[in-house]
């Protein structure tokens, strides 16, 4: 297995709503909120962490590709999906999945037709023009929404949270780095279709009321091209 190339995506992801990824705090400050967001640890400003966008890029190829059902045990798509009854489209879909996102070191003796991960996703900092406006109107990264339940038979508002979010409106730089190796099939296609069918959903928590809607911008003007003309369904 040879690498014969490598390419980069490159662009910016700007948000449409609020953004919440969470930075796992295991702790409750006084005055603080109860789910705060993933920060840097040094600038204190946000950021979008690869994992986060790999996984759920992921999990939407897969839930779009039919193959969860038949993997049939909730987890991302393993080489074991292989040894189902596949149609050969299945099974092309499948390796190409497992190409780009990898597999686990567990499944050694299977992941010789794999080889590694084509894709390498970047942690997303927040773009310079976003970091001047937000510092030229004395604004502020985030914002607190307030959240609850209401109890349907007295009408009243219950159990009150307050979620951290990243505002809608800046932007991050991303860069995701495709290595093609020989025999490859065109995997470019695949991740670039991850990419829309992201915008489609919500990046983070919470996209079921309305966080994380997201807008891709590349920067190549013929991947920009391609990436508009992609129909999902």
């Amino acid at each position: 297995m040879k690498l014969i190339n490598m390419t980069n995506i490159t662009g910016r992801i700007r948000l449409e709503s609020g953004l919440h990824i969470g930075a796992g705090d295991t702790e409750l400050r006084i005055g603080g909120t109860d789910n705060p967001v993933v920060k840097h640890p040094h600038t204190n400003e946000p950021y979008i962490p690869g994992s986060s966008l790999k996984g759920k890029m992921r999990s939407l190829l897969e839930m779009k590709s039919g193959l969860l059902t038949k993997a049939g045990n909730g987890k991302p798509l393993s080489v074991s999906i292989l040894k189902k009854d596949l149609s050969d489209k299945e099974k092309k879909e499948a390796l190409a999945i497992l190409k780009i996102f990898g597999v686990s070191g567990a499944d050694d003796q299977e992941t010789q037709q794999i080889g590694i991960s084509r894709a390498s996703f970047a942690d997303c900092s927040l773009n310079e023009e976003s970091r001047e406006t937000v510092a030229a109107g004395n604004w502020s990264f985030f914002e607190v929404k307030s959240e609850n339940s209401i109890d349907r038979i007295k009408g009243v508002a219950e159990n009150p949270r307050f979620t951290e979010r990243v505002v809608s409106g800046l932007a991050f730089d991303f860069s995701i780095t495709l290595k093609v190796m020989d025999g490859d099939e065109d995997l470019q296609n695949l991740l670039l279709k991850g990419m829309k069918l992201l915008e489609h959903d919500a990046l983070g928590g919470s996209g079921s009321r309305g966080y994380g809607r997201v807008k891709f911008e590349l920067d190549n003007p013929e991947l920009k091209q391609k990436y508009e003309a992609i129909q999902l369904f």
